[in-house]
């Protein structure tokens, strides 16, 4: 049996999830709550197997209560938000599925339920390509940690000398880098020199290619 929370502010929408739901036979709505802190509430109490989160609710929105929610449950967002940066930050918090109103019928929420009280994923279209586009990044970012680590090794930088430079990849002033690690503008000009010398570079765009680019 397949336990559920409904959380959405919208007494229409949970009374037409729970028809759906309840229309399988192992499936059942163990309580419904309409807004965030009702819903973290109701799944610490019952601790179902999936809850059904909305995002746009008062007093606590989806967002701000997934990641505790995830502690507890699998999570399910049932939403009309389709923004790639709320997908994003629900995926990130701990969400295994993602459905998008207007875009699944009741059998497909059937299978997402399904698939999240698995342990496995279901996402919408859209949601899926969040997904493919925040792995690639995150693979860009690894790529590039991983030539930074090299260029560590390679080109002998102190630990300071890699605060600035870190921070000169950020596309910080010296003026910035100056006030974020409390030394004189004079002192991270000085660290700039030492470092275009150990990377053999004259600019601070060329610091920045040989840098996250690695020694090769």
């Amino acid at each position: 049996m397949i336990s559920l929370v409904i959380v959405d502010d919208n007494p229409i929408v949970r009374a037409a999830l729970r028809g759906i739901v309840e229309g399988d036979d192992d499936m059942r709505v163990l309580a419904e709550a309409a807004n965030g802190r009702e819903g973290l509430a109701a799944v610490r109490r019952f601790q179902p197997t999936v809850t059904l989160l909305d995002h746009r609710m008062p007093i606590a929105d989806g967002l701000s209560v997934i990641a505790t929610l995830a502690q507890y449950t699998s999570v399910l967002v049932l939403t009309s938000d389709d923004d790639a940066e709320l997908i994003g930050g629900m995926l990130h918090q701990g969400a295994r599925g993602y459905l998008v109103h207007g875009e699944f019928d009741p059998p497909e929420l059937l299978r997402a339920v399904r698939e999240v009280a698995g342990g496995r994923g279901w996402l919408s279209p859209i949601a899926a390509s969040v997904a493919a586009t925040m792995v690639r990044d995150q693979q860009a970012r690894e790529r590039v940690r991983h030539q930074q680590v090299l260029a560590r090794r390679h080109f002998g930088l102190t630990d300071r000398e890699e605060d600035v430079m870190r921070l000169l990849c950020e596309g910080l002033s010296n003026a910035s880098i100056a006030h974020r690690l409390r030394l004189t503008e004079k002192t991270v000009k000085n660290h700039l020199n030492h470092v275009f010398a150990k990377l053999q570079v004259r600019s601070r765009t060329e610091a920045v290619i040989r840098w996250t680019h690695g020694a090769g």
